[in-house]
C-alpha cells in the first residue's frame, strides 16, 4: 500500500480527537478543528449551487417520492385488507394465502439487486418511471383473474415486484444526493412516514372500496390509476442530482463507480451495514407477518369472543378489523417514525452510537407488547388493540433511522447496490417467508386439533408468537451495530473527501512497527 494511503487508515480512531488527518481542517478526526463537522455542511445556497436545484424544488422532489412510496405500500397491503374475501373467492387455506405475499416479496427481492446495479450507474428518474408504469398495468390486470386460476394471481403479484424494486432501491439515494446531515435525516423521516401510512391506507382502501362496490376486485383497481399520476409527476418534477456532490469538498475529485464485485466485497466488509441489515430483517419479518395476518387474527378473535359471526363459504366477510388495524398502522407509523428520529437526533449530540441504540430499544421494547397483544386476544379485544398500538409504535421507530445508517456508512456510488442487498437480505430472511411460515405453522397446528373456530384462532395465535422472539433477535443485531458504527461512518466520510483510498484484494494488510521490526497486520486491527 502506498504511503499516501496509510495515514488516513491509521487516523481512524473511535474518538474524533484521536488520530488527526493532516491538511483537512474541519473533517472529523482532522487537525485544527476535529469536532467541527457542522462547518463542512453546505448551507441552502451551497446546496443549490451543488445540485442545481432550489430548496423549494428539492422539497417538491421529496414530496413526489413520498407520494409514490405511500402508493407502493398502499398497493402492497390492499390485498391484506381483503384477504378473507380472497380466501373465499379462490377457496384456499392459510398456507396458500401466505404465498400471495411471499411470491410478491420473493420477486421484489430478486429484482432489487438488478435495479440497485442500474441505479448506481444510469439515470434513476427514468428507471423509476418505467418500473412504476409496469407495476400499475400488472396490478390492474390482477383484478380480473377468475376464481379457478389462483396461480395467475400469484404470477401477477410476483410481477408487481418489478415496480417496487425499481423504486425502493433508488428513491432514498436521490434524497441523499439532495440533502446532508440533519436535513437529510428530516427528509428521510418524511419519506418513511409513507410506509406505515401507506400500509394503513391499504387496509382502509381495501376494506372500504370492497364495501362500497360490493366486490373485493375493485379494491385492486384504485392504485393503478394513482400510479399513472405518479409516473407523470416523476417525469415532470424530478431531476437527477449529481451523485455524492453534496458530501464532497469543493477540491475533492468526483467519485467513480467501482465494479459490482468490488461493491459487494466492500459491503460485506462493512459490519455496520451487515448488522443493521440483519436487524432490519427482523423488523421485516415481524411487520410482514402482522401486515398479512393481523386483520384475520383479530376477526377470529372476535368470532371466539362472540362479537362477530363467523365467515362462512359463499358469504362476504364483514368485519371492521381491517379498518381499525389500518388506522392503528397509520397512527403508530407517524408516531413511531417521528419519535425515533427525534430521540436519535437529540441523543447524537452526547452519544454518536445513538442511531443503532434507538433501533435496538425499539425492537426489544416491541417484543413483549406484541406477545401480550396475542396472549390477551381471547380475553379482551380492547387490550389486544392497546398492546398492538404500543408494539407497532416501538417497531416503527426503526424505519427512517435504518435508512440513515445505510446512507452514512456507505459511499454514494454504491448506495443503490447497498439498498438493493439490504432489501434482498431483509426479505429473504424476513417478510418473503414469514407470512407463509406463519400460515404453514397455523395449518399444521390445526391438523392436530378438532375442527372449530376456536382451533383456528389458537393455531394462528401460537404461530404469530414467533414474531416476538424474532424481534428480540433483531434488537441484539442493532446492539452489535452500535459497536462498529463510529469507525464505519468515519471511513465513509474520509473516502468521500478523497482522503482514503479503498483497499483492493491484495491491500488488506499494512506494515506497522512492532517490537523493533516491521510487521504486516490487518487494516481492521488498526481501525478498530
Amino acid at each position: 500500500m502506498a504511503g499516501s494511503d496509510t495515514a488516513p487508515f491509521l487516523s481512524q480512531a473511535d474518538d474524533p480527537d484521536d488520530g488527526p488527518v493532516p491538511g483537512n481542517p474541519g473533517l472529523p478526526g482532522s487537525m485544527g478543528n476535529p469536532k467541527s463537522e457542522e462547518s463542512e455542511v453546505p448551507d441552502q445556497e451551497g446546496l443549490q449551487r451543488i445540485t442545481g436545484l432550489s430548496p423549494g424544488h428539492s422539497a417538491l422532489i421529496v414530496a413526489v417520492l413520498c407520494y409514490i412510496n405511500l402508493l407502493n405500500y398502499m398497493d402492497r397491503f390492499t390485498v391484506a385488507g381483503v384477504l378473507p374475501d380472497i380466501e373465499q373467492f379462490f377457496n384456499i387455506g392459510d398456507s396458500s394465502s401466505g404465498l400471495i405475499q411471499t411470491v410478491f416479496i420473493s420477486s421484489y427481492m430478486v429484482l432489487a439487486p438488478v435495479f440497485g446495479y442500474l441505479g448506481d450507474r444510469y439515470n434513476r428518474k427514468y428507471l423509476m418511471c418505467g418500473g412504476i408504469a409496469f407495476w400499475s398495468l400488472v396490478t390492474l390486470g390482477s383484478s380480473f383473474i377468475p376464481g379457478e386460476h389462483f396461480w395467475l394471481l400469484l404470477l401477477t403479484r410476483g410481477l408487481v415486484g418489478v415496480g417496487e424494486a425499481s423504486y425502493s432501491t433508488i428513491a432514498p439515494t436521490l434524497i441523499a444526493d439532495l440533502f446532508v446531515a440533519d436535513q437529510r435525516s428530516r427528509m428521510l423521516s418524511i419519506f418513511y412516514f409513507a410506509i406505515p401510512v401507506g400500509s394503513g391506507l391499504g387496509y382502509i382502501a381495501g376494506s372500504k372500496v370492497k364495501d362500497m362496490a360490493g366486490d373485493w376486485h375493485w379494491a385492486l383497481r384504485v392504485t393503478p390509476g394513482l400510479g399513472v399520476v405518479a409516473v407523470l409527476l416523476l417525469f415532470l418534477v424530478v431531476r437527477e442530482p449529481p451523485r455524492g456532490a453534496v458530501e464532497r469538498h469543493s477540491d475533492s475529485p468526483p467519485l467513480n463507480p467501482t465494479s459490482w464485485w468490488a461493491d459487494l466485497r466492500a459491503l460485506a466488509r462493512n459490519p455496520s451495514f451487515v448488522l443493521s441489515s440483519l436487524g432490519f430483517t427482523a423488523v421485516a419479518f415481524v411487520t410482514g407477518s402482522l401486515a398479512l395476518w393481523a386483520p384475520a387474527f383479530l376477526l377470529r378473535s372476535r368470532v371466539v369472543l362472540g362479537e362477530t359471526p363467523p365467515c362462512l363459504p359463499g358469504d362476504s366477510c364483514s368485519s371492521s378489523d381491517s379498518l381499525i388495524f389500518g388506522l392503528i398502522t397509520c397512527l403508530t407509523g407517524v408516531l413511531g417514525v417521528g419519535l425515533g428520529v427525534e430521540i436519535s437526533r437529540r441523543l447524537r449530540h452526547s452519544n454518536p452510537r445513538a442511531d443503532p441504540l434507538v433501533c435496538a430499544a425499539g425492537l426489544l421494547g416491541s417484543a413483549p407488547f406484541l406477545f401480550l397483544s396475542l396472549a390477551c386476544a381471547r380475553g379482551s379485544i380492547v387490550a389486544t388493540y392497546i398492546f398492538i398500538f404500543i408494539g407497532e409504535t416501538l417497531l416503527s421507530m426503526n424505519w427512517a433511522i435504518v435508512a440513515d445508517i445505510l446512507l452514512y456508512v456507505v459511499i454514494p456510488t454504491r448506495r443503490s447496490t447497498a439498498e438493493a442487498f439490504q432489501i434482498v437480505l431483509s426479505h429473504l430472511l424476513g417478510d418473503a417467508g414469514s407470512p407463509y411460515l406463519i400460515g404453514l405453522i397455523s395449518d399444521r397446528l390445526r391438523r392436530n386439533w378438532p375442527p372449530s373456530f376456536l382451533s383456528e384462532f389458537r393455531a394462528l395465535q401460537f404461530s404469530l408468537m414467533l414474531c416476538a422472539f424474532v424481534g428480540a433477535l433483531g434488537g441484539a443485531a442493532f446492539l452489535g451495530t452500535a459497536i462498529f458504527i463510529e469507525g464505519d461512518r468515519r471511513r465513509a466520510q474520509l473516502h468521500v473527501q478523497g482522503l482514503l483510498h479503498e483497499a483492493g484484494p491484495t491491500d488488506d494488510q499494512i506494515v506497522v512497527p512492532q517490537r523493533g521490526r516491521s510487521t504486516r497486520v490487518p487494516v481492521a486491527s488498526v481501525l478498530i
